[in-house]
């Protein structure tokens, strides 16, 4: 019941591709990351995936559909199934949402980040 600081959050840590908790709710993992580069096309069988960017500028690619790009303030939901890809020429921050213990790499076949509570 007290504010958290999403960038205070995002100070904490450098690295890329490692979402970090910093609530949750009704079951849910709210998380902060930072994206820079492409993260390998995947899916997540059950369940939708939030992005909402803080900072910086991310593009959506899709297997079906055109590519998307996006910026702060602005959020996309990839529906569950679809086939995507973040990526990020230069760093953005991130907030995600997404079933606590759902693991970030869907079917890529990367291993899933730790999603560490910060």
């Amino acid at each position: 019941m007290i504010p958290v600081n999403l960038a205070q959050k995002l100070a904490l840590f450098d690295t890329h591709w490692d979402p970090k908790v910093v609530a949750t709710y009704n079951g849910n993992d709210v998380m902060v990351v930072k994206f820079q580069g492409e993260f390998p096309f995947h899916k997540h069988d059950d369940t939708d995936d939030f992005f909402l960017v803080v900072s910086g500028h991310v593009t959506m690619d899709y297997d079906d559909a055109d590519s998307v790009t996006f910026g702060p303030g602005e959020l996309v939901i990839v529906p569950k199934g679809q086939i995507h890809r973040p990526r990020a020429a230069q760093e953005a921050q991130v907030l995600l949402i997404e079933p606590a213990g759902e693991p970030n790499s869907g079917d890529s076949g990367r291993p899933p980040a730790a999603k560490d509570k910060i």
